[in-house]
C-alpha cells in the first residue's frame, strides 16, 4: 500500500509520544496527541515541499504545526537550497522588528544541532528607499556583489525569520525565492515519487518528535528549577540573537516574578511553552510579551509575573494549567553581547505576597476588561499576520 510507511510511522510516532518521559496527566497525554496531529501535517507539508531546483518558501510553524519551542513574534520560512547552485531571493522589507536570514547545514536530529553556516540580518544587506531588495545565494565566487552570501559546502536549507515586536502596528515583508537559470517545470508525479515521499514524511515526523524531545534536556531540564540563565548564544542560532532559558514547576498558589532590564536592542521578548517544547496558547491567552506589550516600571525594568492564578496586572504570563513548563526571553538585531546584567533575576513567591514583593504594584494592575481588550486584541493581530 502506497501510504503505509506512514501509517507505520504514525504507528511509531504514537508510541513516541505515549511513552514521553514527562507524560504524568491525561491531560499531558492529550496535549501530546494534538502536537502530532501538527506534526503530522508539518511532516507532510516538509517532504511535500522538498523542490531544490523549483524551491518555494513554506510557512514552517503556525498556531497548529508548532516545534522547538516556536517564538510566538515570528513568522518562520525555509526554502530547501543545493550548495552547487545558486538561488534568488527577492522581497519587500516590511516593518516588522527584525528581518534575518539563515543557511543549515541539515536538520535537527535526535543526536545534533545542526551547523548555521551563514547567519545575518537586514542590516547586512543593501535595501532601495521602497523597501525592495534581491539577495543571492551560491556557491563562492572572486566577483560576488554586496548582496551575494555563499552557500558553504552542505548548505540545505534557507531560513527567514520576520519577528513582530507590535503585533498592532508591524506589517510583514514580502518574499520569494528561485533558482538562477532554472527551466522547464518539475518532473511529473509518479507512484514511486509520491512512495518516497510517503516514506521520507514518516523519517520526517518520527525524527522531529524524538528531535525536541532530546532538545530540552541539552539545553534547559539540566538547569536548576525556577531559574534562568544568563544572556548566551542561541545554539544553533543566529549571529545576533541571545536567549535566556529556564524551566519551571509551580503550584498554584505560587508566582514567578521575573526582572529584566528593557532593552534597547529592537526585539526582546519572553514567552512560556509546554513541556513538549512548543509554545502555549498565544491567540488565547498571555502566555508571552514584547518588551513593546509590556508595562515598563519606572525604573526602566519589565517585571513579568508568571503563575497560574490572576494576579490583576498587566505583565501576568498565565500557565494555562500547566504546573511546569519552558521559560525563554529572547533579544534579537543587537549590537553588542548581553552581559549577565542585561538578563534575567528570578524569585518564586506566594501569590498573596505580590503586593509587597513588587515595587510598582499598583502601576502594574490592570483590570478584567482592560486583560480582555488585550486577548481581543491578541486574536484579532494573529489571525491577520496569519494570513499576511
Amino acid at each position: 500500500m502506497l501510504t503505509q510507511p506512514f501509517a507505520d510511522a504514525i504507528a511509531e510516532a504514537e508510541k513516541v509520544i505515549a511513552g514521553a518521559p514527562h507524560v504524568r496527566t491525561e491531560q499531558d497525554l492529550v496535549e501530546g496527541y494534538d502536537y502530532l496531529a501538527g506534526s503530522i501535517r508539518a511532516s507532510l507539508q516538509m517532504a511535500w515541499a522538498y523542490q531544490r531546483d523549483f524551491p518555494f518558501f513554506v510557512r514552517s510553524t503556525g498556531p497548529y504545526t508548532k516545534l522547538g519551542l516556536d517564538n510566538p513574534d515570528t513568522l518562520y520560512f525555509h526554502a530547501y537550497v543545493r550548495d552547487d547552485c545558486e538561488y534568488v531571493v527577492t522581497g519587500r522589507r516590511g516593518s516588522t522588528a527584525d528581518l534575518s536570514f539563515q543557511v543549515l547545514n541539515g536538520d535537527y536530529s535526535p543526536v545534533d544541532v545542526p551547523d548555521s553556516l551563514t547567519a545575518f540580518d537586514d542590516r547586512a544587506i543593501e535595501i532601495g528607499e521602497d523597501g525592495s531588495y534581491e539577495l543571492r545565494f551560491g556557491p563562492a565566487k572572486a566577483d560576488a556583489g554586496p548582496n551575494y552570501f555563499t552557500l558553504g559546502p552542505g548548505s540545505a536549507m534557507l531560513i527567514v525569520r520576520e519577528v513582530f515586536s507590535d503585533w498592532a502596528t508591524e506589517q510583514p515583508g514580502r518574499i520569494r525565492i528561485h533558482r538562477a537559470g532554472a527551466t522547464g517545470a518539475p518532473p511529473p508525479l509518479t507512484q514511486d515519487v509520491l512512495a518516497k515521499r510517503y516514506g521520507v514524511a514518516g523519517k520526517i515526523l518520527v525524527s522531529r518528535l524524538r528531535t525536541f524531545l532530546a532538545f530540552p534536556e541539552w539545553f534547559y531540564l539540566k538547569l536548576p528549577v525556577n531559574t534562568m540563565t544568563a544572556p548566551r548564544a542561541t545554539p544553533g542560532g543566529l549571529s545576533t540573537q541571545f536567549s535566556s532559558v529556564g524551566h519551571y514547576d509551580l503550584a498554584d498558589d505560587q508566582a514567578m516574578i521575573v526582572t529584566v532590564p528593557a532593552s534597547d536592542a529592537p526585539y526582546q521578548g519572553f514567552q512560556l511553552g509546554s513541556m513538549w517544547y512548543v509554545s502555549l496558547d498565544y491567540v488565547n491567552h498571555q502566555t508571552s510579551l514584547t518588551a513593546d506589550q509590556a508595562r515598563v516600571d519606572p525604573d526602566g525594568k519589565i517585571r513579568f509575573v508568571v503563575g497560574e492564578r490572576d494576579p490583576g496586572l498587566a505583565n501576568w504570563l498565565e500557565c494555562t494549567g500547566h504546573a511546569r513548563g519552558y521559560l525563554q526571553i529572547r533579544w534579537q538585531r543587537l549590537a553588542r553581547k548581553l552581559t549577565p546584567e542585561d538578563g534575567p533575576e528570578v524569585e518564586v513567591v506566594p501569590v498573596q505576597e505580590l503586593p509587597e514583593r513588587l515595587p510598582f504594584h499598583e502601576q502594574s494592575r490592570i483590570t478584567a476588561s482592560e486583560y480582555a481588550a488585550r486577548i481581543d486584541a491578541r486574536r484579532a493581530a494573529t489571525a491577520d499576520r496569519m494570513l499576511g
